[in-house]
């Protein structure tokens, strides 16, 4: 496009995270020009909120846009991202990449096919205590970088029972696929994106096909148990080819303390970061004066993930350059490591993946 006038940017599933999205573009240096929906409230809703035009066919939201936010159901992410790419538009896809590893490779086929880019939408690497982390990182503050432990569990959380995420025909299974994908994201991207060679791991739905589900508070409207078929925690372990490997622990529900803990471990330093509180703190040993310990707690901010997210995408799709972070690539890694996982607990065997 030019770099005369702002990107035109539309959104493509008018739901909360659509919603969201619409919100923050709007402080932006972009222009947003519609949204598509299949739901006539949702569209109206759009319309009224934002004074766009919300449509029911995606073709006529590419007519007038340079670049979308896809932000639908997982099922649907193939249909409208692979149709945005082939117009020529340039894509920003909420993770994850797709419900299955077979729709993900088939976007990722469409992306080497088209004039435009697919960025995926891990925003937590957006956070500061992240940046801070790589930035320590690039100055070799932790040596070699061997090991993530990579906590997101939540003792209640489960998603409105009944709604896409609890369907796993819709979000292609549960608590992995919508916060795991997080999780293993970010592990990944501490370790520099290691290619992964093997996986164990263990699924598990024990909480939201129950009758008895205690909770105190929940996402959406609770339809009942037998609206829930899919996954509500998983642990695992990933081993790659560098040698370095990841420890997995992922929950809507368990009776546990809540944990958004990710521990990166190095050969000369190491760190603590809480994903949810935003503390950071960095662990040293030292010879120097005497043996000695320290342990170093850095003051952080609170970013707007989603909307720093977007700003690297509005600059990409302004200049044409596709983004080096948050690649389709990296998400297809992502949803590798999420496909090995699920077939793991299935086998009750560890998986070989193909480099």
């Amino acid at each position: 496009m030019s770099n005369d006038r702002s990107p035109r940017i539309g959104i493509v599933g008018l739901g909360n995270i659509g919603h969201h999205h619409a919100t923050r573009l709007t402080r932006q240096d972009a222009d947003l020009v519609g949204g598509v929906d299949i739901a006539q409230a949702a569209r109206e809703r759009f319309e009224r909120e934002f004074g766009v035009t919300a449509y029911d066919d995606a073709t006529d939201l590419y007519e007038v846009a340079d670049a979308v936010i896809v932000t639908t159901p997982n099922r649907f992410h193939e249909e409208y991202a692979v149709s945005a790419l082939e117009a020529g538009l340039d894509v920003l896809l909420e993770k994850p990449l797709a419900h299955s590893l077979e729709s993900a490779e088939r976007i990722v086929e469409a992306d080497a096919d088209a004039d435009g880019f697919c960025m995926v939408g891990f925003n937590n690497r957006f956070s500061n205590p992240v940046e801070i982390i790589k930035h320590y990182q690039r100055q070799d503050r932790f040596g070699d970088v061997d090991h993530v432990e990579a906590n997101y569990v939540r003792r209640r959380g489960v998603p409105g029972r009944g709604s896409w995420f609890t369907n796993k025909e819709v979000a292609g299974g549960g608590a992995l696929i919508d916060i795991g994908v997080h999780a293993v994201d970010l592990a990944l991207y501490f370790l520099d994106y290691p290619e992964v060679v093997e996986v164990s791991g263990v699924t598990r739905s024990q909480f939201g096909g129950r009758d008895d589900y205690a909770f105190v508070e929940m996402w959406g409207t609770d339809s009942g148990p037998e609206e829930f078929d899919v996954d509500d925690s998983a642990s695992a372990f990933l081993r790659c080819a560098d040698g370095s490997t990841v420890s997995l622990e992922v929950a809507w529900a368990v009776n546990r303390p809540t944990n958004d803990e990710f521990v990166i471990r190095g050969t000369d330093a190491g760190a603590r970061f809480d994903r949810g509180s935003q503390e950071l703190t960095v662990y040293e040993a030292a010879t120097e004066g005497a043996n000695h310990l320290t342990d170093t707690e850095v003051d952080t901010q609170t970013t707007d993930t989603h909307e720093a997210e977007q700003a690297l995408f509005v600059e990409a799709v302004r200049t044409g350059d596709a983004p080096t972070r948050n690649t389709i690539e990296e998400g297809l890694a992502v949803q590798r490591v999420i496909d090995a996982i699920y077939r793991s607990s299935e086998t009750g065997r560890a998986v070989q993946l193909d480099g």
